[in-house]
């Protein structure tokens, strides 16, 4: 049985018996977007496809450096950290395809868990566009740097002089591509397996970073997707002795790392739902009310989408990433930029996500803004022509500039609470808050070079 074919709790267990497997690979992802998991023996595994499992809800509970945050209510020290119980996702079933038969499958919280889980939140704004007569398709690109370095050369060189695997600008290089050809095939080969398959890949301008454009889907296998590439690459690098980073900005001397989120409707029979060929730039009411969503709640979303201290280092203008809610078609100087095309392939690019976004907290933000839209019927405003960075906008559309401004604005949010409910946007503002409260211990380089001598 291949794996793309597991649907069931039965099939689930069809595969596992099949492969001779005593053990599989069960992960969840946290609120960061990193994977968390273990090895499970195959009865347990059986077991929990049908009772479900604990899973320490300190996962729920710490940050990526797995660091206890201070502030918030769903576990911590005051609950003794408890099991939350976790459900198996068998379509979610994936061959590890660098142990042999081993499988994988995610996992999501359940319980009073859901409603704090990334995945779960996702699944509550698909359900809000179900009852609305909606599916949802999307995609995610990501750039990413890769180093001939390893976790423990970077530690010792303090992250500092680190080499790249290829030098200086060369976007879209045949030559760069061809050199590490072997790596190219490694990685294509993977996401084939794993079921997360590239549609574009190549280098983007800067030394050492590419971009990996993944085919559509469904928005949640879409998300999925997304998560497991970004984990997975990193593997793969390692594997190879090399590191690859998703930071939303490595240096101050490069360009930073997008993470861009493609979306689309269709109405409950497959019919695209963004494209009138009679209207403006061929966008359905649907569509234009759709930006119009995502272009007002953006600036009170934005810790969503720019999720740690160093995403804010990225959307400073002449950076290719957006400053303001602003929209244009195929203006990539915009934080929405339409695509036009067939009506299978319209659709509305997220440009202020970066490519350290846990994917499934920021596709819950760029479709639930949009639907949002739709219901208050918002008009977006007039389209940008030309470079968005030389215009002035009302102060309506400034995004904030830190995260602790943004975690503050998504706090104070009605929207997003009528969104994503009220469990996740405390939980997850809380959070944000803390990563730039730890954030604030730190004494960087440029203070150091700044004031050591002269103040």
């Amino acid at each position: 049985m291949d794996p793309r074919q597991v649907k069931t709790a039965d099939d689930a267990r069809a595969i596992v018996e099949q492969r001779g497997l005593a053990h599989v690979k069960v992960g969840v992802f946290d609120v960061d977007g990193v994977m968390r998991g273990k090895y499970m023996s195959k009865d347990k595994f059986f077991s929990a496809l049908d009772n479900d499992f604990g899973f320490c809800d300190v996962v729920l509970g710490w940050d990526s450096n797995d660091q206890l945050y201070d502030n918030v209510k769903v576990t911590g020290w005051h609950t003794a950290y408890p099991d939350a119980m976790v459900r198996i996702v068998p379509n979610s079933c994936r061959a590890v395809s660098m142990e042999g038969d081993m499988l994988l499958f995610l996992g999501e919280f359940a319980g009073e868990a859901e409603g704090v889980c990334p995945r779960g939140v996702l699944r509550g704004v698909l359900g809000r566009a179900n009852k609305l007569g909606f599916g949802v398709r999307a995609a995610a690109e990501f750039e990413f740097f890769v180093f001939d370095e390893t976790p423990h050369s970077v530690r010792e060189k303090n992250y500092r002089g680190l080499k790249t695997i290829t030098p200086g600008y060369f976007g879209y290089s045949m030559l760069r591509s061809t050199v590490h050809a072997d790596f190219y095939k490694e990685l294509l080969d993977m996401a084939a397996a794993m079921d997360f398959p590239i549609e574009g890949l190549h280098t983007e301008t800067g030394p050492g970073v590419i971009e990996a454009a993944l085919n559509h889907d469904v928005a949640l296998a879409a998300a999925d997707k997304a998560a497991l590439f970004k984990t997975f690459v990193k593997i793969l690098a390692q594997n190879r002795g090399w590191m690859a980073t998703f930071m939303a900005k490595w240096s101050p001397d490069w360009p930073g790392q997008s993470g861009h989120l493609h979306v689309s409707l269709t109405g409950k029979d497959g019919t695209p739902a963004f494209h009138d060929p009679a209207m403006p730039h061929a966008m359905s009411d649907t569509m234009r009310w759709f930006v119009g969503g995502q272009q007002q709640l953006m600036p009170e979303l934005l810790a969503m989408v720019a999720p740690t201290v160093n995403s804010y280092t990225r959307l400073v203008p002449g950076f290719w990433a957006p400053t303001q809610a602003s929209w244009g078609v195929e203006n990539r100087t915009c934080a929405l930029r339409v695509i036009g095309g067939s009506p299978k392939a319209q659709r509305i690019e997220y440009r202020v996500a970066a490519a350290d976004i846990n994917p499934y907290i920021a596709l819950a933000c760029a479709i639930g803004s949009g639907l949002w839209g739709i219901e208050n019927k918002v008009e977006p405003d007039d389209p940008v022509t030309g470079n968005a960075y030389e215009l002035d906008f009302p102060a309506s559309r400034s995004l904030p500039r830190t995260l602790t401004e943004a975690a503050e604005r998504l706090h104070k949010s009605r929207a997003a609470r009528d969104l994503f409910g009220n469990a996740f946007v405390e939980h997850y503002a809380a959070t944000r808050d803390w990563e730039e409260r730890e954030f604030r211990k730190a004494v960087t380089d440029w203070e150091l070079a700044r004031y050591f001598e002269i103040i």
